[in-house]
């Protein structure tokens, strides 16, 4: 069973910058665990059968006009009806009076009431996406998270090949740290992976020989970002004479993270290599073939060898990382 994760109310009210019109408790202990929201239509006539009590409820124009066409008694006869399922919270949007009746049920069922200048669509919009990213599904894993060319590569290997060093040559670089050691991984969406560092060692790396130190003191706040999407993993190890290395680059191989396919591909790490300009490289060449450029396909085609879609194979390689 997956694990639930919640955000407190306040945190949402900070976020959204939201006016508490009506507070029955602290916010801080009011938690929000729903990704979604609900704009009332049927419920407003009294059908609840499917509705979820854990969903932020939003109000605005259409909601007020149909409930203005019944009077006071009616509206909170129709209203009440809703509270009484114990939504976490009420939304109303531009700026709206909430009437008596709205206020009067409130009260009745603890029900906090929250206002915004915001239209119905932009708030609903924006919460959405922060509740999605709040609440998304996650794993933490060991590995280094950098953005480089705007590229978030997750560099993962054993303990001691170098993930560290090659973070602190990419930030002298002029690139990012997102995380070092520990990567909070969020699946946001369908098709979006974000990493982020854990608070408690967020911007802290590990060299050895030199111990802790704190990138953003030492490198500025240029040098550091809180979150990235994981565009692309790099998978370092040391330089094995019996493995053949992919040396075209033809083929396109994946592995798998929280049920979503990323880019992967691996280094083999021995000295001499300067690996701070190879991954800058490999950053830029995942974002051409996203953008449909294939180097090793357009250098056999000018060689004359016939390079179809059936050429180009999709590989998932099981890099044996517990993603």
């Amino acid at each position: 069973m997956s694990a639930q994760f919640s955000v407190s109310l306040a945190k949402i009210i900070k976020e959204s910058q939201l006016e508490a019109f009506y507070m029955p408790s602290n916010p801080e202990e009011i938690e929000i665990v729903s990704m979604d929201i609900d704009r009332p239509g049927l419920e407003l006539t009294g059908y609840l059968d499917f509705f979820d009590g854990n969903r932020i409820i939003v109000f605005g124009n259409t909601e007020f006009a149909y409930l203005a066409q019944f009077d006071e008694e009616k509206q909170f006869e129709v209203i009440d009806k809703l509270f009484s399922m114990q939504p976490p919270a009420i939304i109303i949007a531009r700026n709206i009076e909430p009437s008596d009746a709205i206020v009067k049920s409130a009260e009745k069922n603890a029900v906090p009431i929250l206002r915004t200048i915001e239209t119905t669509s932009s708030i609903s919009a924006s919460l959405i996406t922060f509740l999605n990213a709040e609440l998304a599904p996650r794993i933490t894993r060991h590995g280094v998270l950098v953005e480089v060319y705007g590229e978030g590569v997750l560099l993962i290997g054993d303990s001691g090949v170098g993930k560290s060093e090659i973070a602190i040559e990419l930030i002298k670089r002029g690139h990012r740290l997102i995380a070092d050691d520990a990567v909070e991984i969020r699946r946001v969406s369908n098709r979006t992976l974000v990493g982020a560092s854990p608070a408690n060692i967020r911007h802290f790396i590990e060299l050895r020989g030199i111990g802790i130190i704190n990138a953003r003191r030492i490198f500025g706040m240029g040098a550091v970002k809180l979150t990235e999407k994981i565009d692309m993993v790099v998978n370092m190890e040391q330089w094995d004479t019996e493995k053949v290395y992919d040396r075209i680059g033809m083929d396109n191989t994946y592995t798998e993270i929280m049920g979503i396919q990323v880019p992967i591909m691996t280094i083999p790490v021995k000295p001499g290599r300067n690996l701070a300009i190879i991954i800058e490289v490999a950053a830029m060449n995942n974002r051409q073939k996203k953008m449909g450029y294939n180097a090793a396909q357009e250098l056999l085609q000018s060689l004359g060898m016939d390079v179809g879609e059936e050429t180009i194979q999709n590989k998932k390689v099981d890099t044996g990382w517990d993603f």
